[in-house]
Order: structure tokens, then C-alpha cells, then sequence
């Protein structure tokens, strides 16, 4: 058995956010596991870009109230212990509501043995109307 250090704090890319969001890898994208987990902090209102990923991602709701859409559903509103499954290769994003901060665990597998390609393929930045629909209003 190992402890692993402390994880830093990693500023979420602009490609990948909007607003304020930092995050740190609980898990090390180093090849000793395949499951990948962050704790992700997100701002009112910061919400990642469109994206997806290969093997699907669960999201489990720390603190805050998160929002969170796969492409053509209606936005889905999870508090504070609500967990979400996102299904390998849905296009979706997620982020906090526009009046409270939200983090949360990222979970998700890396690639497996004959998988290839990116974990995560990123897309657009989520519009403010997309964000805006009416189940944010």
C-alpha cells in the first residue's frame, strides 16, 4: 500500500470552461489504475464546454447545486448527494447553477486495453442560452 501526495490544485483550462473552475486529480493519470476521480470546484455560473467521453462519466454532487445536459434533453438539476451517469460517448456538460458554487466528484474510466483515441473529446463552449434554458431561468 501507497499514500500518494497531496493533489495540487490545477485551474481549469479556458478551452474546456467557462468561469471560474480548479479541480484536483484524486487518482493519478499515471497508468498504476484505469478509474480516473477529480473534485471540481466550480463558480456560480462556470460550467465546462461540451464534451464527452469514451467510457462515460459519473458525477457525484459534493456541495452546491450542479446543472447538467446531454445534447438535445432538457437541463437536469442535481443537489448536494444526487449522482449522475453520463453514457460512453453522449455529448453533455455540466457546471454550477447561476446563485451557488457546486463541486463535485468527476468520475470516469481511462482508456482500456484496445481502446484508442482521447478519454475525453471536447467540443464547443456551452452557450449563455444553452445554459439559460428554462430549467435555470
Amino acid at each position: 500500500m501507497e499514500k500518494l501526495d497531496r493533489p495540487t490544485s490545477t485551474t481549469g483550462p479556458a478551452e474546456w470552461f467557462t468561469g471560474d473552475v480548479s479541480f484536483e486529480a484524486l487518482v493519478p493519470m499515471d497508468g498504476r489504475a484505469q478509474g480516473r476521480c477529480n473534485v471540481v470546484h466550480f463558480a456560480p455560473g462556470a460550467r465546462t464546454a461540451w464534451h464527452r467521453h469514451v467510457n462515460g462519466q459519473c458525477l457525484h454532487v459534493t456541495e452546491g447545486t450542479c446543472l447538467t445536459q446531454s445534447r438535445g434533453d432538457s437541463v437536469v438539476i442535481a443537489r448536494t448527494g444526487d449522482t449522475v451517469w453520463c453514457p460512453p460517448g453522449e455529448w453533455h456538460w455540466h457546471g454550477a447553477a447561476p446563485d451557488t458554487h457546486m463541486t463535485h466528484l468527476a468520475m470516469w474510466d481511462g482508456l482500456a486495453d484496445g481502446q484508442t483515441g482521447p478519454e475525453t473529446e471536447w467540443g464547443d463552449h456551452v452557450t449563455d442560452d444553452e445554459y439559460r434554458s428554462p430549467a435555470t431561468a
